[in-house]
């Protein structure tokens, strides 16, 4: 069958050799690292979002990965290092004028260019395509191409206009050796961040634990009164000067301790209420319930009354 009509066939359409191995682009593979999300590989679209790592991700994506983890996801290796929302960084790109849209090559009958992208540099105009190295800053999310920031120096925002330093620079889809310098910043700064709140929480305990002590022994924060004090019977206190004994210090300074749950005053060891106090007036035995004073007499009583609205 076949091989009529003078048709000479070549050893390779009649003996099958090994297949080759199929090479990706490498243009290929960095225009689709700038226009495809890293965790769902779908088109990026804004808002866009970033790690620590530099690289970019669809913020609803990025969410639904922190939502629920325990679902099998493809590329959840690309953010296994994700904590929570506090652990990306929304980009404030620029967008290209020269950018069509999807739907620029709808016909097919035109040339399309796969290195124009969707955003640029604000300073100096190259586009955000992988060509050029771009940059962003942690403090405020703008992005500049690499490019400027060495022609253009300065410690200000050409954006934005906040200020920023040299650390706060984060390489976009750098190589392997830049990614491995971000992740060993980003494990330091974690492990700061553990020691800062481990010294505040030791901190608080301590400051807590005081207190509590200071309220278990009482007896500790006993007041020395140095002037005696007389109740008159208008009720006020009056300091009496003290009186050196014979030893020297004053006979009239007392030892008051707080008062006890009763309503009692412990003084000197002696525990009396403060109703059976003989010593006491009687403006002051009137100030409690239980005096004569307070009852009312029969004539203060009145009996109830009910109100009908129908009486009248």
């Amino acid at each position: 069958m076949g091989c009529d009509g003078g048709t000479i066939p070549k050893r390779h359409e009649l003996v099958k050799g090994p297949k080759k191995v199929e090479k990706v682009d490498k243009n290929a593979a960095l225009a689709a690292r700038w226009k495809y999300c890293a965790l769902s590989t779908e088109k990026l679209r804004r808002p866009i979002v970033t790690c620590d790592l530099g690289r970019l991700y669809n913020k609803d994506a990025v969410i639904e990965f922190l939502l629920d983890k325990s679902a099998d996801r493809p590329n959840s290796e690309v953010v296994s290092h994700l904590r929570g929302i506090k652990d990306i960084k929304e980009l404030n790109l620029t967008d290209n004028p020269a950018w069509e849209g999807e739907r620029r090559n709808t016909k097919g009958d035109r040339y399309e260019d796969m290195h124009c992208a969707m955003f640029i540099c604000p300073v100096v105009g190259l586009e955000m395509n992988g060509k050029h190295r771009f940059c962003f800053l942690r403090t405020c999310g703008c992005v500049f191409s690499d490019r400027a920031l060495k022609e253009v120096k300065t410690e200000i925002c050409h954006k934005c206009g906040d200020p920023f330093k040299e650390e706060d620079l984060v390489v976009l889809n750098g190589t392997k050796e830049e990614v491995e310098k971000l992740r060993e910043i980003m494990e330091e700064k974690r492990a700061k961040a553990k020691a800062t709140k481990k010294s505040k929480k030791s901190k608080f305990s301590e400051t807590v634990s005081k207190p509590s002590e200071s309220k278990e022994n009482p007896d500790s924060t006993e007041t020395v009164f140095a002037e005696g004090k007389t109740s008159t019977e208008n009720g006020e206190d009056r300091s009496q000067p003290a009186v050196p004994g014979p030893s020297g210090s004053s006979s009239s300074s007392k030892v008051v301790k707080p008062l006890a749950a009763s309503g009692g005053l412990a003084e000197s060891g002696s525990k009396r209420s403060i109703q059976s106090m003989e010593e006491k007036s009687e403006t002051y035995k009137s100030l409690f319930t239980s005096h004569s004073s307070a009852k009312r007499t029969k004539a203060q009583t009145s009996n109830w009354v009910t109100h009908t609205p129908y009486h009248f």
